[in-house]
């Protein structure tokens, strides 16, 4: 059965392949004005900066798991990176950002035909009319590949919530699913042409590399698959600590390093800009704000921790910087070095006690992603309201602080959108999963953890041989 499968999979993917094949390398031969070597450059740079970001996180989760479970939330992380690499592809990009109504982009991208090494020009005859490319100085190939790797870290940050007890198979089908069907959406009515949400031609919100699209939605996300899934068989109990700190601190350190291909490569260019006496360079702006704010965000959770606890730990250092990041991201090139430090400190402290109230209401978000992304976004996207400023990016909007009011109504509205967006439409996904296939592994393998039974091997070679006793 599963070679039919392969076999019919291998036609479709061929038939369906050479027409738009060719159509690439045509595109690829026809004359078009010529990219610009550094902006292209920076930009696939960027591209894999963000990649990085999703081994990183990788590790980030996996040092808080049990040690018997350390491969499967590696792996929750890597398989993302096959599947969506592939939809994307195939209909993702197209259901993204190709033009089409204000919530989901059209068909005509497909298998990315029509989507070449053009600069320009491919948005033309949808609204707004001036507006005729994402980004005029690259490839339309390397704007595509750059967007893909905000799609493939998404889904992985809701792996966090889910950790210890959902099947892999139900975890594939889930990130297949909700890649698709709310990924996608709230992408097109964010960044792209005529989107519901946005700067081109929508409401107007601003969210420079993610704030809503990535943080919010797979926070949201992330909180409903924990309630639908239910808590551990250890929560909360019998709860283990993390079992490897160092990896924790070398995931949040991949992180903080990619995260600058995150939001400086937002901006889809180097150069400088001039507009009468401002003189703007986004991606520097973006860049300095992701330090900063990432900093601030460490050092506030640390503050917290002696205060509170007597202790700075490293986890916390760790997890006010990933807050902080978080935080920054939908204001990253839109506001000063002087209020990144202020969203960096305002978003830990929120963080700080969401992570603390979550523990009082037993949800068990096993890794604390409603917490950090969720709530994270939320404020990073208030405090984009707040703290924007034309005189970073004269492409953007000013805030409150510059006196438009109205702004902080346009990012509430966007926030509550991709709330009811992600929450409704994992919940759905997840009935529609655990109906057919199930969400949850057997009770005995969740004790005895779910490498071995999952995945047939053990992270360090040592459980099994040394003995499990699997009632605990």
């Amino acid at each position: 059965m599963l070679k039919k499968v392969v076999m019919i999979a291998a036609l479709t993917l061929w038939v369906w392949g050479t027409p738009l094949m060719e159509s690439a390398f045509a595109q690829a031969t026809a004359s078009v004005p010529a990219a610009d070597a550094g902006d292209t450059a920076f930009m696939l740079i960027a591209a894999s900066l963000v990649l990085l970001m999703t081994p990183g996180l990788a590790f980030f989760y996996g040092g808080f798991v049990r040690s018997r479970n350390i491969l499967n939330t590696l792996m929750m992380s890597f398989v993302v990176m096959a599947i969506v690499g592939v939809t994307w592809i195939l209909w993702g990009y197209s259901l993204s950002f190709a033009p089409g109504s204000p919530f989901i982009g059209g068909l005509q991208w497909l298998g990315l035909n029509g989507v070449g090494l053009e600069t320009t020009g491919y948005l033309q005859g949808s609204k707004p009319a001036d507006m005729v490319s994402y980004a005029s100085t690259i490839p339309h190939q390397a704007y595509m590949i750059y967007q893909a790797m905000f799609a493939i870290i998404t889904p992985a940050l809701i792996s966090g919530a889910i950790a210890e007890r959902m099947s892999f198979r139900a975890y594939c089908l889930f990130v297949l699913l909700w890649s698709t069907l709310i990924y996608s959406p709230l992408a097109h009515m964010v960044w792209a042409k005529g989107g519901f949400l946005g700067l081109s031609g929508g409401l107007g919100a601003l969210d420079f590399a993610g704030g809503t699209v990535v943080h919010i939605s797979s926070g949201v996300s992330a909180l409903v698959a924990a309630i639908v899934l239910g808590p551990r068989k250890t929560h909360p109990d019998r709860l283990s600590p993390p079992h490897n700190v160092p990896f924790i601190l070398l995931g949040a350190g991949l992180l903080w390093f990619g995260w600058f291909g995150f939001n400086a490569g937002s901006a889809l260019s180097v150069a400088s800009v001039t507009s009468g006496k401002i003189v703007t360079n986004v991606a520097t702006s973006a860049f300095v704000s992701t330090n900063t704010a990432a900093a601030a965000g460490a050092l506030m959770w640390l503050i917290l921790e002696a205060s509170l606890r007597r202790k700075p730990t490293a986890v916390g250092a760790a997890t006010g910087a990933v807050a902080g990041l978080v935080g920054i991201t939908p204001a990253a090139g839109f506001v000063t070095p002087l209020a990144a430090i202020l969203i960096g400190f305002i978003t830990a402290f929120v963080c700080f006690y969401a992570v603390s109230f979550k523990h009082k209401l037993q949800v068990d978000d096993a890794l604390d992603t409603y917490p950090v992304h969720g709530v994270g976004g939320t404020v990073g996207a208030i405090l984009t309201a707040i703290f924007a400023t034309t005189e970073v990016n004269t492409t953007g909007k000013d805030g409150v602080l510059r006196g438009n009011y109205g702004q902080i109504l346009v990012e509430i509205a966007a926030v509550a959108v991709a709330y009811v967006i992600a929450a409704a439409g994992t919940w759905i996904i997840l009935q529609i999963i655990d109906r057919t296939i199930g969400l949850r592994v057997r009770e005995e393998a969740e004790y005895q953890g779910l490498d071995i039974n999952e995945h047939g091997e053990e992270g360090y070679n040592s459980e099994f041989s040394d003995g499990i006793n699997v009632s605990q």
